[in-house]
Order: structure tokens, then C-alpha cells, then sequence
């Protein structure tokens, strides 16, 4: 090896390889694509607006803006903390191969199992949570436009229809998909700037700099406003998820020890500007608070545009909403497909052989990509039943990223200076910004399992506990029946993480 290889350091693929895997998905992303995937989940024209109408019913205007400066800050530094920790470790594979690389030997495999299973909860639950925003700002327009009668029937067929759309772009359409990514990040920055100044410009009147910033609205049925404050929080922790794509998609990006971490911290601090500019707008432009929460799309952003800009100018701003939320849908289906793929190179998953089978075309794991988008349609479907299943849906997906997002932190911050860092990292700063981020999601954990409505009753029950203790019940099952005997042995891991015999090439 030269001196200057040496200075270099491993390449991407050495590095890979001393971590235990072999490359198999092609590297085709630059550092400026690595992060366009998770500024695209993160999406704040997805999540800040899809749950606008529980920030407007769970707290009003003072916490829709002072809840996004504080969740933000917060999630600033569980980002950064993951960043680092990225840095050394950059690989699909994601948070449990962190977590298993800093917990203690005798049981690494046990926290590497355990977050893993948090992961692709949280991933399948935030990819649904999207496409489910997605339909049902797609329900509105149609509505606006066509007279089209929104119920919960119609909406899931047009969430079906959209995760068939991003299973579909992310089989066949790899290149178009790299490529829209990179759009998106323009679309939703020039969205937000087109969106804002409209709002600020043309309507007669705006609300007040007291309304926006300090009216608090109670619609929950609870009588503690502290409680109400907490629970409202929502809107902006579920904006802030997604942001492991970066991690995720590491192994098909150049450079990915220091683009990796650079994408997790770039896409939170850019949407934590832009979200709050988008919010700012959105809030002063209310003309009619009961009439945005009334609206028959059901969807107040949507009311907002037609009240302060007309019908003509409000329809089309819908539409790029749309659009940057069926963005953010097919950048979540990618990431989520590469954490499945990773987690079922190392037999986690049943049925792992066919899930982290790649195509020998495209160099994408094709059957996770339809794994996903089947896990997020069966978590939506309980909104045939349940009038809360949204809000439901991004508890889980927050409950879920987050205890896979914090548990490598806890882990790294216990091994102090036995960390050894990547060529990214926060040097003298990084013991203090884990605690807090630690500290941060044990409190957001306890706060987004509570019921967010009263009275609580079949149809209003928030059923993220559920849904996550079935989840932690069966990975607990198999993990004592089976998998502590296998997972994460290293001659079971390579021999999995061996590409399967390709495909013979289409004739």
C-alpha cells in the first residue's frame, strides 16, 4: 500500500470488509444524494403539515412554534450523536451493527437484536405515516377539484395505490429514484420559499404576532394544559424521523465515513430552518381557525391555502405539497427496504434469504422494497376503525426510531473514551451531547404511548403500545427460542451476507 493510500485510509469497500460484509449494492451516491435521502424523509412539507390539524386541536399556534425550536435543538443532538458514531461504522446495517459493536461481548448480540426489531418498526411505521399524509392531502385536492367525497374507505385506497407506486419506482425506476431524490431537495426548499411568500404576501389580513406565538388551544378533551403541551410535541419529534436513511444508505454512497454523518446532521438543521419558516407561514395566514379545523378535505393546511390565497392559487400550492410528500414516500420506501435487506443479511427477519435478495439488473434488494410497502399498508389499515389511527401510526413510528436511534448512544456513552472514533466526530463534546440526547428520547418514549384523546374509548385509544409490544413480544420470543444461539455469529453472518447465486439475465 502507498503512503498516500495510507493517508487516505481503507477505501469504502476495504472498510466494509473489515466490518465484516461484502459489497453488493452498487455505490452510485454522492455525499449531496445521501443527504437529499434524508432531508426527503424528514420532509416538512410531509410531517409538519400531515399533523398540523393535531397541533392545531393539541395545543394551537404556541405549540405548533415553540414545540418545533425545542424539538428540533432536541433532535439536533441526538442526530449529532449518531452522526459520530456513523462515522465509524458505515454500514446499511445501520443502528443494531452499532449497537452490537459498542455493547459489551457477552451481550451484544441481545442489544443488537432488540434495536434492530426497533428499527424496522419505526421504519415501516414512518414509511406509513407518510404515504398515509400523502393520501390524504391527495384526497383533499380531489375533493377541491372533483367533488371527490373523502372517507376512510376511499383514503386507503389511495394510500394502497401510492405504496404501490414507490414499491414500484424503487423496482424498476433505480435510476429515476436516485434522480428524484436530488430533486426533491429543490422542490421542497423552493416549495417552502413559493408556499411562505405567497402566504406572506397576498392575503388581506394575517392573525397577530400574540396569536401565533402565544394562543393555546385545547381541543383533546384533557384538562391539563402541561399534559396537552407534552403530548403536542408529536407534530415535531414525527417530522424529525428518518434521518438513519443516511446511515442506511451508506454501503451505495462514496466517502461514506464522512458523507454518512454529514447527511444525518445537514438534513436536521436545514428542516429545522425551513419547518420553522413553513409553520411561521402557515399560522399567521389562518383566516378562520374553526374553519381550518371544519374543513371537509380534512385537511386544515389545505382550508389555509384556499381561505388566504382563492381557490386557484391554493389548489396549485396543494399540489406541490403533494408532491413533496410523494417525494419523501419513495425516499422512505428505499431507506427502509436497505435497513430490511441489512437486517435479513443477518438472518433476522423469517423468510431472511428472500429478503435480502438483490437483482442481479439493478443491484437492489427488490423483495425488501415489497416487504416494506406491505408492513406499511397493514399498519394503516386500522383506520377503518380507529379515528385516532394516524396519530397512532407516527407514535409508532417516533416510539420505534427513536429507542433504535438512542440505544447505540447509550452504548457509546458507556464506553467513554473506549469509543474509537471515525475520521467525523465531536471530540471533547461528545459525552454531554449522548446524555442529553439519551435523557430526550427516555422522555418522548414515556410521553407518545399516552392516550391523546379523552374520553378514551375503542374508537379514540392511541394503540401505539400495542403495536409495539407485539412487536417486542415477538422478537423477544424468537430471541429466547432461537436466535441467541445464531444471531450475529460471525461464520452464520458471512455466510448470509454471501450475494445469493444471481438470477439468469433476461434473454
Amino acid at each position: 500500500m502507498t503512503d498516500d493510500a495510507i493517508a487516505r485510509g481503507p477505501s469504502d469497500e476495504e472498510r466494509l470488509a473489515q466490518l465484516g460484509y461484502t459489497q453488493v449494492l452498487a455505490r452510485r451516491m454522492s455525499a449531496f444524494s445521501n443527504y437529499a435521502v434524508s432531508f426527503t424523509i424528514i420532509s416538512v412539507l410531509s410531517g409538519c403539515l400531515t399533523l398540523y390539524l393535531f397541533g392545531m386541536n393539541t395545543g394551537g399556534p404556541a405549540v405548533i412554534v415553540w414545540g418545533w425550536v425545542a424539538v428540533g435543538l432536541m433532535t439536533l443532538f441526538v442526530g449529532l450523536s449518531m452522526a459520530e458514531i456513523c462515522s465509524a461504522y458505515p454500514t446499511s446495517a445501520g443502528l443494531y451493527f452499532w449497537a452490537h459493536r459498542l455493547a459489551p461481548p457477552r451481550s451484544a448480540a441481545a442489544w443488537a437484536w432488540f434495536t434492530g426489531w426497533f428499527n424496522v418498526l419505526g421504519q415501516v411505521a414512518v414509511t406509513a405515516g407518510i404515504d398515509f399524509g400523502a393520501a390524504s392531502f391527495l384526497g383533499a385536492y380531489l375533493n377541491l377539484q372533483f367533488g371527490f367525497e373523502v372517507t376512510p374507505g376511499r383514503t386507503i385506497l389511495l394510500f394502497a395505490a401510492i405504496l404501490l407506486l414507490h414499491g414500484l419506482l424503487n423496482t424498476f425506476g433505480v435510476r429515476i429514484v436516485a434522480f428524484l431524490n436530488s430533486v426533491s431537495v429543490w422542490w421542497h426548499v423552493l416549495g417552502v420559499a413559493l408556499i411562505v411568500g405567497a402566504l406572506a404576501f397576498v392575503p388581506d389580513r394575517h392573525r397577530s404576532a400574540s396569536f401565533v406565538f402565544t394562543e393555546f388551544v385545547n381541543n383533546t378533551g384533557w384538562g391539563s394544559g402541561v399534559y396537552v403541551v407534552l403530548i403536542g410535541l408529536l407534530m415535531a419529534q414525527y417530522t424529525f424521523t428518518g434521518y438513519d436513511a443516511s446511515a442506511h444508505m451508506t454501503e451505495e454512497t462514496h466517502d461514506a465515513s464522512t458523507a454518512g454523518p454529514k447527511g444525518i446532521v445537514r438534513s436536521i438543521w436545514t428542516s429545522w430552518v425551513a419547518g420553522f419558516v413553513l409553520l411561521l407561514g402557515f399560522t399567521f395566514a389562518i383566516q378562520s381557525y374553526d374553519k381550518a379545523l371544519a374543513s371537509p378535505t380534512g385537511a386544515p393546511p389545505a382550508q389555509i391555502l384556499l381561505d388566504a390565497l382563492g381557490a386557484t392559487a391554493g389548489k396549485l400550492l396543494l399540489l406541490v405539497v403533494i408532491g413533496a410528500q410523494l417525494f419523501c414516500g419513495m425516499a422512505s420506501v428505499t431507506a427502509n427496504s436497505r435497513m430490511i435487506y441489512a437486517f435479513s443479511r443477518d438472518g433476522a427477519l423469517p423468510f431472511s434469504r428472500v429478503w435480502h435478495s438483490v437483482s442481479p439488473r439493478t443491484r437492489t434488494p427488490v423483495a425488501a422494497v415489497w416487504l416494506a410497502a406491505a408492513g406499511a399498508l397493514v399498519l394503516g389499515l386500522p383506520y377503518l376503525l380507529n379515528e385516532t389511527a394516524y396519530a397512532a401510526v407516527t407514535s409508532i413510528a417516533v416510539i420505534g426510531l427513536y429507542i433504535a436511534y438512542v440505544v447505540p448512544t447509550l452504548l457509546r456513552v458507556r464506553k467513554g473514551a473506549a469509543f474509537e472514533r471515525g475520521p467525523w466526530h465531536l471530540g471533547r463534546w461528545s459525552q454531554p451531547i449522548g446524555i442529553v440526547a439519551v435523557g430526550w428520547v427516555g422522555v418522548i418514549t414515556i410521553l407518545f404511548m399516552l392516550p391523546q384523546v379523552s374520553p378514551v374509548t375503542w374508537e379514540t385509544f392511541n394503540y401505539a403500545p400495542v403495536a409495539v409490544l407485539v412487536v417486542l413480544g415477538f422478537a423477544a420470543t424468537w430471541w429466547l427460542a432461537s436466535a441467541r444461539h445464531w444471531f450475529l455469529n460471525l461464520d452464520h453472518a458471512r455466510a448470509l451476507s454471501r450475494p445469493p447465486a444471481p438470477e439468469p439475465a433476461d434473454p
